[in-house]
């Protein structure tokens, strides 16, 4: 199914038969990812006086409550409310969903027990290209990274020089398959954050961050229609599933 999608002054073409979804799900059957030192999440059925809601148990319906942190155990997207005093609601902010993004693949930098991202990293994979989002796969691209702990292990991370240049370039979307775009333990600082939406300026409320996803080793680099679907929580963030579509017509 061949979908034509007029973008400025371009016509891109999708098969929205063939989505790719980059988004890691709670899976209860197997181990999720964890970051930032809490429990891990929990989908178990509603106990009603004794009585497990539970159509294996006798009842006729399944009926879980689920227990999780968006930041912690799925892919999520964030708005500027998750670093400002002020409540901002990122169902409230994300009023568009569709996107030209453009998938970069990238292995960090090291400087002793610090991995990070460079501007000179991304500005050599973006080039003069203008794009809506951006979407970080880092090396190595394992499958552990669906079920990984990452409490107390210092992941990579971008460099605020990174945050910067992406704002200057006009990417309103940075999506990233890490816990977060900062480093784990840096003092509360949260320099990549705080640039990327601007906070010493005016804030940008229709930028987002999306940490956790899973950009599969079969999808090449280059530019793809972006759907950012987000759960209609309101709150700094919320569980998301973007999905990329190839452009066909490139």
């Amino acid at each position: 199914m061949i979908a034509t999608i007029q973008y400025n002054s371009r016509k891109i073409q999708i098969d929205v038969s063939k989505p790719i979804d980059i988004s890691i799900a709670i899976d209860m059957s197997k181990e999720n990812i964890n970051a930032w030192y809490v429990d891990d999440p929990k989908i178990i059925p509603e106990d009603s006086d004794g009585e497990i809601i539970k159509v294996s148990e006798g009842a006729v319906v399944n009926f879980n409550n689920i227990h999780f942190n968006p930041h912690s155990h799925i892919t999520h997207t964030e708005c500027v409310g998750h670093i400002t005093k002020e409540v901002h609601s990122v169902n409230k902010n994300l009023k568009h969903y569709f996107f030209v993004a453009e998938v970069v693949t990238v292995a960090p930098e090291n400087d002793g027990d610090d991995f990070f991202i460079s501007k000179k990293q991304i500005k050599t994979a973006l080039r003069n290209k203008k794009r809506d989002a951006i979407i970080i796969r880092t090396l190595p691209n394992l499958l552990e990274k669906k079920s990984k702990r990452y409490s107390n292990t210092n992941p990579p991370f971008l460099l605020e020089e990174v945050a910067v240049y992406l704002k200057e370039k006009g990417i309103k979307h940075l999506l990233i398959d890490l816990p977060s775009v900062d480093k784990e333990r840096d003092d509360g600082k949260l320099l990549v954050h705080n640039a990327f939406w601007n906070t010493k300026g005016e804030l940008r409320m229709d930028a987002t961050i999306t940490e956790f996803i899973y950009v599969p080793n079969t999808v090449d680099d280059g530019e793809y229609l972006l759907n950012l679907m987000i759960a209609p929580f309101e709150n700094d963030a919320t569980p998301s599933k973007p999905i990329l579509y190839k452009i066909e017509n490139q």
